[in-house]
This record gives C-alpha cells, structure tokens and sequence, in this order.
C-alpha cells in the first residue's frame, strides 16, 4: 500500500483547466479537519469519507493545496507491510505522535496480506454466490481463455466468466477502498474484447464518469 501511487483518469495529470470542484473540495476538507483538530487521518481515509461527493483524485488534489497554504500538516509515515501513508492533522495539534502511531498501527494490520487475500476471498464469493442466485453457470475462474480464443498480450486474467441465456461476462472483483487502477481497467475491458465477451466491474466503488 503506498498513497503516492495516486489513480487519476486519462489525461487527468496533463494541462487541466481549473476545477471548480476542487474549490468546493478544499472548502469540505479544510471545514472537516477544523471539527477534528486533535485527530490524525491519513490522506486515503479522507478522500473515502468524501466520496459520495467529489471523486478520489479531486479530494487529494484539495488536500495538497491546504497542504501548501500551511492549513494542514502532513508527514509520511512507512509501513511494516511495505509502502507508507501519508498522515494528516490540523495545523494546531501539537501532540499527534500518539495519534499519528495508532493510525499506522491500525493500517499495518489491515494492509497485512493475510486480511488483504481474506477480503479479496470475501469479495469473490459474495459474486459467486450472487450470480449463482440469478441462475448464470460459471464457465472459468482465474482465466484469460474463453470459447477457443486466449488473451496473450499479457499475463493478466479474469477473475470469473459466467454465462446465461448464450451470452458471456468477464467478471473482474476489486474490493479495496482505492479505484481500480485506470490502466487495468482499460486492460480488461480490451481483454474481454479480444475473447468476445461482457466485461463487468465488480467494486466498493468507482468513479461516476
């Protein structure tokens, strides 16, 4: 887990025109810090209590500018799991080092690969068992094949296809609290094109557009 690997959309990191809902962002997170001013968080914890309202990569794009005007204060802290966070606190919170060591402690044990792979288990069966339900029959897990064509432009594979009524899904299962990687995505769905089939996203969230 390292918060730097940041995922914007296509195109995001080039010359932009000015957001206005990275204003609107700014204003929400700078408020938010303010009724928490003795509380640690780290930076992809606030862009996920924000979501339902501006997208991931809007929310850290406000949190670097209240970084820069000194608002908030930010530090990166390693993980034992490998990769690091950054922290953030307000501005006025002298003692944030007891704060600051819970938070990672706290993401330490959720980023350790065993709680990782039983969360993608969890994630996986709760397809399984919801396609099961609407009667689809699964014709491959872990593959890239499908109706005699093989994806072989990479090693990437599909985490399930099912079919119903003689039509094919590729279904792909990311239960994180990141976006999916816009690379990947993209991948897939040129995966799932190459074998002829429906490429479906099965995640926590993803961005509206």
């Amino acid at each position: 887990m390292d918060e730097r690997d940041e995922i914007f959309i296509e195109g995001e990191a080039g010359n932009r025109p000015p957001d206005p809902m990275q204003h609107q962002a700014r204003d929400r997170v700078e408020k938010f810090i303010n009724e928490h001013p003795e509380k640690v968080f780290f930076s992809r914890q606030i862009e996920v209590l924000h979501e339902s309202e501006f997208f991931h990569w809007v929310t850290n794009r406000a949190i670097r500018d209240l970084e820069t005007s000194g608002k908030i204060v930010s530090e990166w802290r390693p993980l034992k799991t490998g990769g690091s966070i950054k922290l953030l606190w307000h501005k006025s919170y002298r003692y944030y080092r007891r704060g600051a060591a819970e938070v990672v402690k706290l993401v330490e044990e959720y980023s350790n690969p065993n709680i990782g792979g039983a969360l993608g288990r969890h994630g996986e069966l709760m397809v399984l068992e919801g396609f099961a339900k609407s009667r689809f029959l699964m014709a491959g897990q872990s593959t890239r094949e499908f109706g005699g064509k093989k994806w072989a432009q990479t090693e990437h594979n599909l985490d399930f296809i099912f079919e119903r009524d003689n039509r094919a899904y590729g279904i792909e299962v990311k239960n994180m609290l990141g976006y999916m990687d816009y690379n990947e995505f993209k991948l897939k769905i040129q995966l799932c094109k190459e074998l002829e089939i429906v490429p479906v996203f099965v995640a926590r969230m993803l961005p509206k557009v």
